[in-house]
């Protein structure tokens, strides 16, 4: 592997590991985490300096210590075949002016001839003091240079030391050395505190600080509870009261500027909303009205008509003709009045009758009336051998059916198969909790253009384009609206699947139960 590959696979294993955390999700979460971990980078850094400084200042403490000692202890050594008694009032020589733990070693030829160690205060100086080094220690104490510089050398039977080597008056090497254990007990009891210390003060921060965090976003935290409840109204239609307004806090801070802005959006959102509901009441009222209106000149109109078709005298036939015409578009207008008048009932909420239905006998009787007016194409049934009942008004249902079988007839060419299935779903077992009537109509016709699925159970849409029959489409648009409205209003939904050869309405009701 080469550099520049090695140094890659090291830069990318932290990126790896953090990218394995677990990310706040929340700005509460984040804010608290970020403070958390600037204080944790903080109580390290501060942690590592004192350690550090602490380390350094005991070390040259040391360092002092052995210049202060010099090399008398090893020197001492030089002579070991001589009696320890000197006669000078000192049995044990320089021993017992050396601090406990001092090491004293004699090179000569790079080679270790003695070494030794100062015992404790409570020890027998008539033991011998003399220390045995493993091959690894000589050799490390042969490295030391003899420049009278402080060094530190790991030696296995001692373990750590602060060494000094000096040259000997015979030609040889003097090596003092002092126990960093004392200093690396003080550092490592340093560390010790340093990290329950800190350990402690960044739990006590990590929940202080979630507190404070917590109440100096509750401001924000109110205008997302009202945002949330504004998410879960239905804005399309009817009259919409949106919730109160968000508490605004101080308009200096960042929290205190949203909720206002958020509030003023809130005010403008709820006045386009009321004109909007103003102006559809209006449209209501006035195609309830204006149906109203034109039934009784539609019926005047389609009554003359036939009556004049009733003439017993002669009657040329364009005339006839046109008399004809005026009667069948009259009696289209007047479907076509009163659908509109039905769709703004529905619009107002008029309530529909509530009478238990017999879905299944409804379906009988408007395939079988589907087959009279459409005897071209095939019509079957798949039909429970329960009778399925829901709670309506049966017209209207009728209505429903009528109007679904009409459109597969009317636009669907001759020799489609049309298909009328009624089932019941059920959450649970239990027959007396209720289900969903489930009615499909499906066809095997050209299917509804893609870009007319949409808004297919819109007014006036229509799909003649594609899905033409004898007729030509002549319909207004408003039957899959009719179907849309009054199945809604029993509670229930109406779907479409459609591709060429495949065309499924599915319309669901809640059954009645028990």
């Amino acid at each position: 592997m080469s550099t520049s590959g090695a140094l890659g696979a090291v830069l990318a294993w932290p990126r790896r590991l953090l990218a394995r955390l677990p990310r706040p999700r929340t700005l509460r979460a984040r804010l608290t985490a970020g403070l958390v971990v600037l204080l944790a980078v903080s109580c390290a850094a501060v942690g590592v300096a004192a350690v550090v400084e602490l380390d350094g200042f005991l070390t040259s403490r040391v360092d002092q210590q052995l210049r202060d000692v010099g090399a008398r202890f090893p020197a001492s050594l030089e002579h070991g075949t001589l009696p320890r008694d000197d006669h000078d009032g000192d049995e044990h020589g320089d021993t017992r002016r050396q601090a406990s733990g001092t090491l004293g070693v004699r090179l000569l030829n790079g080679k270790v001839t003695n070494a030794a160690v100062v015992p404790g205060a409570d020890a027998d100086y008539s033991t011998d003091l003399t220390v045995r080094l493993t091959g690894h220690d000589k050799a490390e104490l042969a490295r030391v240079p003899a420049d009278g510089r402080p060094r530190t050398v790991e030696l296995s039977a001692l373990h750590g030391y602060r060494v000094v080597a000096s040259h000997g008056l015979d030609g040889d090497v003097l090596i003092t050395g002092v126990p960093l254990e004392p200093v690396e007990a003080t550092v490592h009891r340093l560390e010790l505190v340093a990290v329950v210390v800190f350990g402690m003060a960044l739990a006590i921060t990590g929940v202080a600080g979630a507190l404070w965090v917590r109440w100096s976003l509750r401001p924000l935290s109110r205008v997302a509870a009202t945002a949330t409840r504004v998410s879960e109204l239905r804005l399309a239609s009817g009259e919409v009261a949106l919730p109160p307004r968000a508490p605004e806090s101080d308009p200096r801070s960042e929290v205190g500027r949203l909720a206002a802005a958020f509030n003023r959006m809130l005010h403008h959102v709820e006045d386009a909303l009321t004109k909007r509901h103003a102006s559809e009441e209006r449209l209501r009222s006035f195609a309830a009205d204006a149906s109203h209106e034109l039934r009784t000149p539609v019926a005047s109109v389609r009554g003359h008509a036939e009556l004049a078709l009733l003439h017993p005298g002669p009657v040329p036939p364009e005339i006839t003709r046109a008399l004809e015409r005026i009667a069948a578009e009259s009696a289209r207008m007047g479907e076509m009045v009163d659908e509109m008048l039905l769709l703004a009932r529905l619009d107002a909420g008029r309530p529909l009758e509530r009478q238990p239905v017999d879905l299944t006998r409804l379906v009988l009787d408007a395939v079988t009336d589907a087959r009279a007016a459409g005897p071209g194409h095939r019509w079957t049934m798949e039909l429970p051998e329960e009778p399925v009942t829901v709670t309506g008004d049966a017209h209207r249902l009728q209505q429903v059916l009528a109007n679904l079988l009409a459109n597969a007839r009317l636009h669907t060419p001759e020799g489609t198969k049309v298909t009328v299935s009624l089932e019941t779903e059920r959450e649970s077992r239990d027959e007396r909790a209720g289900g969903t009537a489930v009615l499909k109509v499906q066809d095997d016709g050209p299917g509804v253009p893609a870009e007319v699925q949409p808004g297919v159970f819109e007014r006036f849409t229509r799909a003649d384009r594609r899905r033409t029959g004898p007729s030509g489409g002549a319909g207004a648009g408003l039957g899959l609206s009719i179907v849309a409205a009054v199945t809604e209003a029993h509670g229930g939904g109406v779907t479409l699947e459609s591709r060429p050869g495949a065309t499924t309405f599915t319309v669901r009701l809640p059954e009645r139960g028990e």
